[in-house]
């Protein structure tokens, strides 16, 4: 059998979904605003209290990019910005659902790390 290389879309088609979706802070930012709603970057960054302001701003930049959240300017004096989730992020909701459900399995997961970890 010939093998031929394959792009990771071809071999998974939700691999671009999961490289947009599950990068590192994504999901974070994407509950919190779904969560608590339109935020400042400052509230934004005190309920996820271990993400640096450097790697929180690079991370709303692609999510703005993206289209899963929305920045707003507000021209005062001093200039304030909020963030929302945009309703492309929104659709987001029922895989978060399913992933949360799932997360019941964590503990066989845990298990099955520590029965691994022991035959090593």
């Amino acid at each position: 059998m010939k093998v031929t290389g394959t792009t990771p879309e071809q071999a998974c088609p939700i691999a671009p979904v999961v490289d947009i979706v599950f990068s590192r802070w994504t999901t974070p930012i994407l509950w919190a605003l779904s969560e608590y709603g339109r935020q400042r970057f400052v509230e934004l960054a005190g309920r996820i209290s271990t993400i640096t302001p450097k790697v929180l701003t690079q991370r709303l930049r692609q999510l703005e990019r993206d289209g899963l959240v929305v920045r707003t300017y507000h021209a005062e004096v001093p200039p304030r910005v909020e963030y929302e989730i945009s309703e492309l992020g929104r659709s987001l909701g029922p895989l978060f659902a399913s992933l949360s459900a799932w997360s019941v399995n964590l503990p066989a997961v845990e298990a099955a790390r520590e029965e691994y970890d022991a035959r090593r």
